[in-house]
Parts: C-alpha cells; structure tokens; sequence
C-alpha cells in the first residue's frame, strides 16, 4: 500500500504539548505566520498539524464538522491559508469511536473521514489508538481499514500511526499504510518523566525505548519517538500543566541532536510564536537538521558507551558519517572516541555541528569533549581517499 512519498522525516509543529485542547483557528493561522517569519519553513518545517479537540461532532449527513466556535471558519479554509504561505495541513482522529479527548472519531466511518480529509485539502492525518483493544490483531484491521481509505481518495496524505509502540508497530504499519509510526507513549517536557508509566521523558523514549528499531526505518518509514519538547521550558501541557518544570538548554540541545540521529519527525511541540533566542538556535541548526533529513535514510545507533557517555553513529550519503557523543550522566565527563570505536578506517575529515568548525581530520588520533551532564557533541565525518565504514550492529 502506498500513500503520501516521505523520503525524509517530516518537519513541523504540533497543537498538542503546549496547548491540549484549547487548539483554535486563530493559533493555527498565527502559527503558519510564525513558521515563515522566523525562517523555520525554509528550514523543512512545514506541516502544521492540529491535534484532537478541533471537532465539533458530525452533522446530518455523517460527515465530521469542526468545532463552531473555535474553527468557525472551517477546516477547508484554513488549509487554503496554510497552503497559502508554503506549509501543509494537518489532522488528528482515532481509530475508535471516541478520541483520546472524547470527541468523534473514525472507527466505522474510515472512508468517510478520508474523504472529507481529502475534500479539505489536508495532507496530513495522525491517527490515534484511544478507547481501541489492546490486542495486535484489532489495531492491524483498524490501522489498515484508514490506511485504505486515506490511499482511495488520490490525495497524498501522509498518516501517522499513533498506537504508542505497543502492539510493536514497525512489524506491520508500513503495510497498513503508515509512513511514520510512534515507537512510545506521549513525551514530557522532563528529563527522566513522571511517576505515571505515560509519562516518558527525553533520557527514557531517546535512548532506551528506540534501541534495535534503526532496521525497520528508512525512505518512507519512519520510527517516531514522539513530538519534540525543545524549549517548552516548562509551559503548556505537557510540561507545567503536568508538574513538570522543563528541561536545562543542554538536555534540550541533546534531546534535539539524538532525534536529528535517530532519523526521527521533527515536530515542534513549543509555541513557535514566542521563540526565545536560545529555543530559535537549537531548532534552526542546519548542519545538526541535515542529519535528519539525509537522503540516505539512515537511522543512527549506539556504537558503544564510555563512562556514561554513548556513542552513536549515523551512515550519510557518500561514506559520510554523523557522530554524537551524548552524556546521559549528571555530572561533567572527559571522553573520547577512536575510528575503531565507531568501526571506521583510513583518514576523514571533522566538523563540529554544534561549534560550526572544522576540526583537525581524523586518524589515529580520537574525538574528545567534555561534555556537561547531559550534554552532547555532533560531528559530521567525511571520507578522505579510501577511507571506509564496517558497518555494525547497534549493542
């Protein structure tokens, strides 16, 4: 089954961390305005995806109709803004008979929905897994059921499995139709996340819950740890309104390398409208998004770990190779890392992504940091002469 091409991860930006269910019109057109301004659609972010709460029920026909007063204006226009100003449109729904929020959703009424989807113009859909049974089998059907749908309407509509990681959906939602699926349950603006086993922060869905999954991605199929918290700083939905307080510069900085390593979506989960100086710098990094948005397709892994530091590598276009060092302690660490670390031979050259510099090529010598609790370092590797990688698996 095929839908919409996504030879690279998707960019763009999310209603549901920091504003839940008071999603409106008015902030989906200020935040289209926002992506341009700041230069971040010119960057590759370019879907602007409403989350649940947009619905307002189905009206005489059966046909879903949004919210009357906080999308009054309706869904179809509000794309041909987005559209407008060189961004994509996107929607949420549930493959259940009530989302997560409790509004309608599709189950039963899947060609139905895609239509209207379609009618509207949106080119995104995340599809959520809300009030469904736990089983495999059901969320297949069920996933499969819209995947269908979506791909009988003609329109390219990229869909986004959402079933959490559960039911192990890089076995199967590429042939229901998804390009993209998540891996975990729902992020946190924290660190280390909640008490609650659905609170997952950055350490916990970045490093652990993404080990061995680098196989099943690639051009069009992409692993999804969930939306990006950089700069939320605490305020929104996911973050103050759950207790949590948000994360240093430096755990941000990190959160945003590991995921530009894992080949993951970049969605901004921050209010993009009020973007702080440091918040900007982080999502704006082109050396650090070229990673992610490589056109080989690659996802990175750890190659190994060194007094609490992982070292992950990322295979590029053209033997290139992108290296991150990431410290997952609290405490200032010294490290290093060989060629033989990372299972590379001959001569390459270095930079540093987040320096902007290149450094010294690289031999016999090593890459050293020292790296602040929670830190990182990311360096593109580019081959000199016959220079070469044996590939290995993550460990």
């Amino acid at each position: 089954m095929t839908l919409a091409h996504l030879p690279t991860p998707p960019m763009g930006w999310n209603s549901w961390n920091t504003f839940g269910p008071t999603v409106d019109e008015a902030l989906i057109r200020q935040t289209a305005d926002a992506l341009v301004s700041t230069g971040l659609r010119d960057l590759g972010y370019r879907y602007v995806n409403i989350d649940d709460h947009w619905q307002g029920g189905r009206n005489g026909a059966g046909r879903l109709v949004p919210h009357p007063e906080r999308f009054a204006g309706g869904i179809g226009a509000l794309a041909d803004y987005v559209h407008e100003r060189g961004l994509k449109l996107g929607i949420y729904s549930d493959a259940a008979e009530l989302t997560c929020g409790g509004e309608a959703a599709s189950l039963g009424r899947e060609e139905l929905d895609a239509e209207t989807f379609a009618a509207w113009q949106v080119d995104y859909l995340k599809y959520d897994y809300c009030h469904a049974p736990v089983d495999r089998g059901t969320a297949v059907l069920r996933y499969t059921a819209m995947g269908r749908a979506l791909q009988a309407t003609g329109r390219d509509i990229v869909y986004s499995v959402c079933e959490w990681g559960g039911r192990e959906p890089w076995l199967w939602a590429a042939q229901a139709g998804g390009q993209l699926w998540r891996t975990t349950g729902d992020i946190c603006d924290s660190w280390h996340g909640g008490e609650r086993v659905d609170q997952h922060g950055i350490d916990e869905i970045g490093f652990d819950l993404q080990r061995g999954l680098e196989r099943f991605a690639g051009p069009g199929r992409w692993n999804d740890p969930d939306l990006l918290v950089v700069g939320m700083g605490g305020r929104g939905h996911v973050a103050g309104d759950m207790g949590f307080g948000g994360c240093s510069v430096e755990e941000y900085r990190t959160h945003f390398s590991l995921w530009c390593m894992l080949a993951a979506p970049l969605i901004i989960g921050a209010d993009v409208r009020s973007l702080d100086e440091t918040t900007a710098a982080i999502l704006s990094n082109r050396e650090v998004i070229a990673l992610n948005q490589d056109g080989l397709g690659r996802q990175g892994w750890r190659a190994g770990t060194r007094d609490g530091v992982e070292i992950w590598l990322k295979p590029l276009l053209f033997g290139d190779v992108g290296v991150a060092l990431f410290n997952r302690t609290g405490q200032d660490v010294a490290t290093a890392a060989t060629l033989g670390d990372l299972g590379l031979h001959g001569e390459y050259g270095v930079r540093d992504l987040w320096a902007h510099e290149d450094l010294p090529p690289l031999t016999d010598a090593a890459l050293t940091a020292r790296l602040p609790g929670h830190g990182c370092a990311v360096y593109r590797l580019t081959p000199h002469g016959t220079a070469r990688m044996s590939i290995h698996p993550a460990r």
